[in-house]
């Protein structure tokens, strides 16, 4: 039946990635339900995020004793308080940025970096910021042995933005806020579109004649924003 196939690809993989000897995590391959019965529904089928997904290994972002629940569709924790998202929920935030290629896009709260790794398949540039610097080096580690190279990031105040390489064409926050930081606002391109947790609820805006545009979406649960 359908979850004894999800057990046997989670066993399965959590063991070629934990005993095969190879310098290249990129073996660990996603489930086939994980492509397709999880991620791909969360982001309208799209096709460019389903393949970031197939891409980047869950797992590498995750500690040891988590790997095996790495493609469940659960916020996991990672240290220091934090966690990497749910699944469905990094997937409907990609899908509503409306990612392009030649997109450049500051990332807050980078947390894990997994989703930093996504970004860095579907756009031209991430910038990734993380208040915690132990677990901004924990994130550069993973993306470095991936061989990104289309990534900056740094430990600040995710709140102040990155304003050395605004304005972005599009912003993604992983934390909680209560509130829309204005610096971020302030980052944002014209036409741009930031998306982010807002009193648990993702909220997507877009910026017209310098004015902020919002949707709100799908209801959410995520670690509280620390910054200004």
């Amino acid at each position: 039946n359908r979850w004894q196939n999800k057990t046997f690809y989670i066993i399965r993989d959590f063991y070629r990635f934990r005993y095969r000897n190879t310098d290249n995590p990129m073996i660990l391959k996603a489930p086939r339900y994980f492509l397709e019965e999880i991620v791909a529904p969360a982001c309208n089928n799209d096709k460019n995020i389903i393949q970031a997904f197939a891409d980047i290994p869950r797992a590498l972002f995750v500690d040891e004793g988590m790997k095996v629940k790495a493609y469940e569709d659960k916020a996991l924790p990672i240290g220091m308080g934090q966690t990497i998202s749910q699944v469905t929920t990094v997937a409907n935030m990609l899908y509503m940025l409306e990612l392009e290629k030649n997109n450049n896009v500051l990332e807050i709260g980078s947390g894990s970096g997994f989703v930093t790794a996504l970004l860095s398949r579907l756009v031209t540039h991430v910038y990734a910021v993380e208040l915690l610097p132990q677990l901004m080096e924990k994130a550069r580690t993973a993306i470095k042995s991936l061989r990104i190279i289309n990534v900056s990031m740094k430990s600040d105040d995710g709140g102040k933005g990155w304003k050395e390489y605004a304005p972005y064409d599009k912003i993604i926050a992983s934390a909680g806020a209560t509130r829309l930081p204005q610096s971020l606002a302030e980052q944002l391109k014209e036409g741009g579109i930031l998306v982010l947790p807002l009193n648990n609820n993702l909220m997507k805006y877009k910026k017209v004649n310098g004015s902020l545009i919002e949707e709100k979406g799908m209801a959410c649960s995520f670690v509280d924003f620390v910054g200004s």
